[in-house]
């Protein structure tokens, strides 16, 4: 009964085990993430002050003035100081989204994740161990490093003579979850970037929205004739800031969801490679070996 447990137990992930070297990849992802950030901000300034703000885009060339009628880049600055901060979220899904698809791209390795994890079960099946470790060899990747690592303890433990099998099998086990727990964290670094942009983005634009209706509402309520040029640069800031945070907060969430999702895979073909081991080292190891002294 205890083998059977042992076998079963579903497999946690230790993030202690994990901590020096996540504190050093933390570290130069936290690096990145700041300077991606300030680097989105000064290239959203510029382009605010000196694409949208130029004063070929506005009537009598002064960026005070209306927009030249069907010019966008003007109607864009119009949208006013939020304008710079929603650009700089939109460049940061950009930014963030290109970083998780490379990254989550390496930890699969060079071939599919299915096909690997198939000709892993494959050579599990008939015990050909050395097979599917020059597999993983060829497949890279954090999936193969962690089945690779696996697969090292397999073949350490059915040298072992001085162990149970129930006591091989958790260390095996024990192996697989602390490779994981150095691998797999890294994956999930900057989403959170992603899901508060997905958030705030909205949040910001709303708050464009706000001032651009402020303004819109001070020149109907100048004295006599209401001020139709900041009655409609105040409409064109409100409706400018709405669709550019609505827009950018959609885009971070379909790429917050869309990596997880590719996360979620990746941790499934672990398991089931995983169990694939710990079933193949029992169903081949039989008896419980016991060293006499």
């Amino acid at each position: 009964m205890e083998q059977k447990n042992a076998m079963n137990k579903p497999a946690a992930r230790p993030a202690a085990a994990a901590a020096p070297k996540g504190e050093a990849k933390g570290g130069g992802s936290s690096l990145f993430a700041i300077l991606a950030i300030v680097l989105a901000f000064i290239v959203s300034v510029i382009i605010y002050k000196f694409v949208l703000g130029d004063g070929s885009h506005f009537q009598g060339g002064n960026n005070e003035n209306n927009p030249v009628s069907g010019d966008y880049f003007g109607v864009v600055y119009k949208g006013g100081p939020i304008v710079p901060l929603l650009m700089t979220m939109f460049l940061c899904v950009i930014i963030f989204s290109i970083e998780r698809a490379l990254t989550i791209g390496r930890a699969k390795g060079t071939k599919s994740i299915e096909s690997f994890v198939r000709t892993i079960r494959q050579k599990l099946n008939v015990n050909d161990i050395t097979g599917a470790i020059a597999v993983c060899d060829q497949q890279k990747g954090s999936v193969a490093n962690v089945v690779k690592a696996g697969l090292g303890k397999y073949q350490e433990m059915a040298r072992e003579r001085g162990m149970e099998k129930d006591q091989k099998i958790l260390a095996i086990q024990k192996e697989i979850e602390e490779s994981t727990a150095l691998e797999l964290p890294m994956l999930e670094k900057n989403l959170v970037i992603l899901s508060t942009l997905a958030s705030i983005a909205t949040l910001v634009g709303l708050l464009g929205t706000v001032f651009g209706m402020i303004k819109a509402f001070s020149a109907l309520a100048q004295g006599g004739a209401p001020d139709a040029v900041g009655l409609a640069n105040g409409i064109s800031e409100a409706l400018i800031n709405t669709a550019l945070g609505i827009g950018t907060s959609a885009i971070a969430i379909v790429a917050y969801n869309f990596f997880t999702s590719k996360i979620d895979e990746l941790t499934y073909s672990i398991d089931e490679a995983g169990f694939s081991i710990i079933q193949t080292f029992a169903a081949q190891h039989g008896e419980t070996e016991h060293h006499s002294a």
